[in-house]
């Protein structure tokens, strides 16, 4: 049995040897698979979310390039990430005190505890307190609070799609502390360049330091997917701060020299922002 994502031209289909779940929640249809090569497959609505083969990419850079471009994170929300992998990669900083996540899906999270436990742990975190909300409002009601707000959200054209507006990027701001980060998922500009270069757009009109991070995650459709980086700091492309050994032995993709090789984009990426600054 063959799963096929397909997306604006683009798609990805992998072979599976048996379905773990199908559920239709409120917002969305929750499809996870056992496949040969790459372990568990998670779907929304179609669209691949994870395999346990290359989550690791994702949600590593997701959590730390906005972690580090921060020199002493405290207070971090994580909007959307139900399947918790965030949440886990966040647990390894110490110095972190507050951890929320505000997911819309109470579903997602069921099936990540019940059928992901090694992406799901992050939930074990005592410091982790789960919001079942819209993000878009939960951030109005959190001025001036966390220093670092990471934005793992599904395609534009689902529940996640108050997620990809300007307003919503205003609010995140107003919802930092001075000197505060945001790190959101930012689409593949092969697959979808109109969002790329808007969420650019829209994020270098409201903060001083913004970039664009690649990821290689194999899964996805082209290979690939980005991350919007944005601060009113000096210059989020460069850590704040070394890593510390501990935490980098236990890091498998994440460490200074990509943070500040995934800001350097392609000729036909920053001709994309330029066309639509």
């Amino acid at each position: 049995m063959w799963v096929t994502e397909a997306m604006n031209g683009f798609g990805m289909t992998v072979e599976v040897e048996a379905e773990l779940c199908r559920r239709q929640s409120k917002f969305q249809k929750i499809e996870l698979y056992q496949t040969g090569k790459l372990g568990k497959l998670l779907l929304l609505d179609g669209i691949i979310q994870l395999t346990d083969f290359d989550e690791f990419a994702y949600h590593e850079m997701l959590a730390n390039l906005p972690m580090f471009a921060h020199e002493n994170p405290r207070r971090a929300l994580v909007i959307g990430g139900g399947d918790g992998g965030v949440l886990r990669e966040l647990g390894k900083h110490p110095g972190l005190e507050v951890m929320d996540i505000c997911e819309i899906d109470e579903e997602v999270i069921k099936v990540a505890r019940e059928f992901l436990p090694e992406i799901s742990c992050g939930y074990d975190d005592p410091r982790v307190k789960i919001h079942i909300a819209d993000g878009s409002e939960f951030v109005k009601d959190k001025p001036g609070y966390y220093d670092v707000i990471i934005v793992d959200s599904t395609d534009p054209g689902g529940p996640g799609a108050p997620l990809f507006g300007e307003t919503f990027y205003r609010d995140m701001k107003k919802a930092l502390r001075p000197g505060g980060v945001i790190a959101t998922q930012a689409e593949s500009p092969y697959l979808l360049p109109d969002i790329v270069a808007r969420l650019n757009r829209v994020s270098r009109s409201i903060f001083r330091s913004v970039g664009y991070a690649s990821i290689m995650v194999p899964t996805y459709p082209t290979g690939m997917i980005g991350a919007c980086v944005a601060s009113d700091r000096d210059d989020v492309t460069v850590p704040a701060r070394p890593v510390p050994p501990e935490l980098q032995s236990r890091l498998r993709y994440y460490n200074a020299a990509i943070h500040r090789a995934a800001f350097q984009v392609p000729t036909f990426v920053s001709r994309l922002f330029e066309q639509n600054r």
